[in-house]
């Protein structure tokens, strides 16, 4: 007698929802049964939420945030502060900040960190774009906003030396910061203590 599985559409949608991040292979189950059964799933909605995400949402070619077909929300801001740049690693940094209230500058998203271990280079970050940035917009402050970690550290590190040139001053969040952490664990208050603190390199 063969064995019983599910059709080989839901096997599909199983896979593809086993490669996010966190999902193992009794959440997927879950979730694609759920889609499929449950009224108030609307799983044709979610298909195309994802389609126009992936046709529509980028990376801003200045700053390196998400960018959709309204623009970027950070570069459009007229109300920023231009003269002030917060250097993140990803873009899901930026957000931690903003719920803070506490920095209302710009951002740059260097799109990861220094690794030599995972063969991340400078050359394979948003280095380049900083100096540009810092060498044609005015900028008086840099904010290495890195994590605490050896490679946070070492980044940040990297970024002092190829800044050194300029005209700026260059500080770092002050490490009230979870040793080891990165932003998106930080609380509001310690990101707004972080931030106050900050220090000169």
């Amino acid at each position: 007698m063969a064995k019983v599985e599910y059709p080989e559409e839901v096997l599909a949608l199983v896979t593809q929802l086993k490669r996010l991040p966190g999902v193992g292979s009794r959440s997927a189950e879950r979730i694609a049964i759920y889609l499929l059964q449950h009224k108030k799933a609307t799983p044709l909605d979610l298909a195309t939420a994802l389609q126009s995400c992936d046709a529509k949402v980028s990376d801003c070619e200045t700053c390196g945030f998400f960018t959709g077909a309204s623009g970027c929300a950070v570069c459009d801001d007229r109300g920023r502060d231009v003269t002030t740049l917060c250097v993140v690693e990803q873009p899901t940094d930026v957000l931690p900040i903003e719920r803070s209230g506490v920095f209302q500058g710009m951002y740059h998203c260097l799109g990861g960190r220094l690794s030599p271990l995972d063969n991340v280079r400078p050359e394979d970050l948003r280095i380049g774009g900083l100096v540009r940035r810092v060498r044609d917009a005015g900028v008086r402050e840099i904010i290495i906003a890195t994590a605490s970690d050896v490679e946070g550290e070492a980044t940040a590190n990297y970024l002092v030396e190829i800044l050194e040139p300029y005209e700026c001053s260059v500080t770092r969040l002050a490490q009230g910061l979870p040793a080891g952490g990165g932003l998106e664990f930080a609380d509001e208050l310690t990101l707004t203590r972080a931030f106050e603190g900050r220090r000169s390199f």
